[in-house]
């Protein structure tokens, strides 16, 4: 497996994301040890509330989030999956799956030894993070869910189709633009540079590349076995969950009612739609999103 690591260099103009950087060495089977970056900001007591991005963005998704989540007291803690942001990326396109994602995430999570976690997880940080909560439910108190789904083979709708095909076809793959397009206000110049980034040429995007086509929407597809047993743990994970979806993303609209209808700890809880914003709800109202994360938590019993 070749890896390739972006130069620090390729950072040096980011602005809005001042955080030190954390790396962790993850090692799983069939694979050589990749270092994982990840943002670790404030008190290491405090009860960690866990970010998690999906495709193509990374941890800088975050940025608005983690200052006043920390001034509220708590740990912020967000990741970036391998083949993104600051983290190690292999190659090859066929060097990615979706297990291997989901083991490179348990082993870091692990080494971490976090618990009593307050998770927010969007896109395919649905996708990896509620297989997390399903692996290790004891470790996670509440779930914030946002524009995400579990899939187990079902054919997708005709949003995400025309994303996995432009992602499968498109000769040219701009990721910073993608992030963009899927916002309603637009990203500033600045911000498509910044999720361009991590990226200094094509050879960098294969995870970017290739994780649509890893989505089970048949079921021929890998990991559909995996995501079924997933959710007969999440049908009976009674702690709190909520959904913060947004009114205008084509592609996982319907999901909140899918997670509201299957988690047990879903029942009752006051649900949100997050208006006038698009897949990346994290670009377009982070201010809104914040306030519900640190409403749900004051709410369900949690202090700092």
């Amino acid at each position: 497996m070749q890896v390739l690591r972006t130069p620090d260099a390729s950072f040096g103009a980011l602005t809005a994301y001042p955080f030190a950087p954390h790396y962790c060495p993850v090692a799983i089977d069939g694979c050589p040890e990749l270092r994982l970056h990840y943002v670790d900001e404030g008190p290491r007591e405090a009860a960690p509330i866990l970010l998690l991005h999906g495709e193509p963005s990374w941890s800088y998704l975050y940025r608005d989030f983690v200052p006043p989540l920390v001034a509220a007291g708590h740990r912020v803690v967000a990741p970036d999956l391998i083949g993104f942001g600051k983290s190690d990326k292999p190659a090859e396109r066929g060097d990615y799956t979706y297990e291997r994602h989901v083991a490179w995430m348990r082993t870091w999570l692990e080494a971490l030894d976090l618990r009593d976690i307050t998770l927010f997880c969007q896109d395919w940080g649905g996708l990896i993070g509620l297989r997390l909560v399903a692996a290790f439910p004891d470790r996670f108190s509440r779930l914030v869910i946002a524009n995400t789904g579990l899939p187990t083979g079902a054919p997708a709708g005709e949003g995400f189709k025309a994303w996995l095909n432009f992602s499968q076809s498109s000769a040219v793959f701009p990721i910073g633009h993608i992030v963009s397009g899927g916002t309603v206000r637009g990203l500033t110049p600045a911000e498509i540079a910044a999720y361009d980034a991590p990226f200094p040429d094509d050879s960098f995007k294969a995870g970017a590349r290739q994780f649509p086509a890893l989505v089970p929407i048949t079921p021929d597809h890998a990991s559909v076995a995996e995501n079924k047993a997933a959710w007969t743990v999440l049908e009976g994970f009674a702690r709190p969950v909520l959904t913060c979806f947004s009114d205008r993303d084509p592609v996982t609209a319907g999901g909140d009612l899918v997670m509201q209808a299957r988690i047990a700890g879903a029942a009752g809880q006051p649900h949100v739609t997050i208006a006038e914003a698009g897949h990346f709800l994290q670009e377009d109202k982070p201010d809104e999103i914040v306030r519900t994360i640190l409403s749900f938590i004051a709410a369900t019993g949690a202090t700092p």
